[in-house]
């Protein structure tokens, strides 16, 4: 039986607070890391085909890896700081891909992995919107990290779309890691899995890490 897609799109923050204490060097580390766990958990369901795109935004919103690509022939580009934080033209352009078509009908519930450490600078509520608006959108598994203290937490909890999560918190770039590693392997494994019924309500990953404090809290 062939394998059904899974779409993984991280929408990544590189607004100038990223360059703060070396923030967005510790998450194009903590990506690159997680994609040989990432790929091992999307080997182990032979069932889901795992294709996996990125989105940078700061002033605007452009595709980082804009094909399609299988994880296992992914690999990753560092990005970098460009300056404000339209996360709202992040969600538009996710909002785009996730139409059918492009989406194919028969795909699994796509991943959308959001990572910020600041507040919107645009109107992320009408790019949440026209994520809500897709028939993918709806059914995606969302996930998010805020990292450090100044992350807009109630923004990223209403943009998972499901009152009983929270977004994680990493205050260091171990924490960073273990959301990222977590959001790669934890999450993934649980979007390839087909549900008895997964239409019509957003999945909800389980098993969320527990993100303890460190002494080593920089952010």
């Amino acid at each position: 039986m062939a394998s059904r897609p899974v779409h993984f799109i991280w929408m990544l923050d590189c607004s100038g607070s990223m360059g703060v204490n070396g923030k967005i060097g510790e998450l194009n580390f903590a990506i690159r890391e997680a994609i040989p766990e990432m790929q091992q958990a999307a080997q182990s369901n032979p069932a889901a085909s795992l294709l996996v795109r990125a989105i940078t935004f700061a002033s605007g919103a452009s595709w980082h890896v804009g094909e399609p690509t299988p994880v296992d022939r992914f690999s990753w580009e560092d990005v970098h700081i460009y300056g404000g934080t339209d996360m709202g033209a992040a969600f538009k352009l996710a909002a785009g891909a996730l139409q059918t078509p492009p989406m194919p009908q028969r795909a699994l519930p796509p991943v959308l992995a959001l990572a910020s450490d600041g507040q919107p600078t645009d109107d992320w509520r009408a790019g949440l919107r026209a994520i809500d608006s897709t028939p993918w959108g709806k059914r995606a598994v969302r996930v998010a990290v805020a990292i450090g203290d100044d992350a807009d937490k109630s923004m990223l909890k209403e943009f998972l779309g499901n009152p009983e999560l929270e977004p994680l918190q990493a205050k260091n770039p171990r924490q960073l890691a273990a959301a990222i590693r977590w959001m790669s392997t934890a999450v993934v494994k649980d979007a390839s899995t087909p549900k008895v019924d997964d239409g019509a309500k957003p999945a909800t990953p389980i098993d969320v890490p527990s993100m303890t404090k460190g002494e080593d809290d920089i952010w």
